[in-house]
C-alpha cells in the first residue's frame, strides 16, 4: 500500500489535525516507511509461536479460592449509622 499526498490531507482532515501543505509530501515518505516496516513484520512466520503477556517468563500467584464468610460482620456493621438483625438499615422510600 501507498500512502500519497492526497491520501495524508484525507487522514489529517479525518483526525482533525491540520497539516500545512509544504508537510505533506514528507510525512507522506514517512508513513510509507511506517508501512513498509509493517509489511516486512507480517512477512515472519510466527505460526510456532506461543502467545505471551509479558516479555518475561513468570507465573501469577493463585491462592485457594476458599468460601467464606469474611468473619467480619460486627466489624462492618458497626459503621453503619443504623444496622437491624446483622443488616444495614435503611428508610423507606415510597413515592
Amino acid at each position: 500500500m501507498s500512502v500519497d499526498k492526497a491520501t495524508v490531507e484525507r487522514i489529517a482532515k479525518l483526525a482533525r489535525i491540520r497539516i500545512e501543505d509544504h508537510r505533506l509530501a514528507p510525512l507522506a515518505g514517512e508513513l510509507n516507511q511506517i508501512l513498509g516496516w509493517v509489511e516486512q513484520l507480517s512477512a515472519v512466520d510466527t505460526d510456532q509461536v506461543k502467545p505471551m503477556t509479558s516479555v518475561v517468563d513468570h507465573a501469577l500467584y493463585w491462592r485457594d479460592d476458599v468460601i467464606a464468610d469474611g468473619s467480619k460482620r460486627d466489624e462492618i456493621l458497626a459503621n453503619a449509622p443504623a444496622a437491624e438483625f446483622g443488616f444495614f438499615a435503611v428508610p423507606k422510600v415510597i413515592e
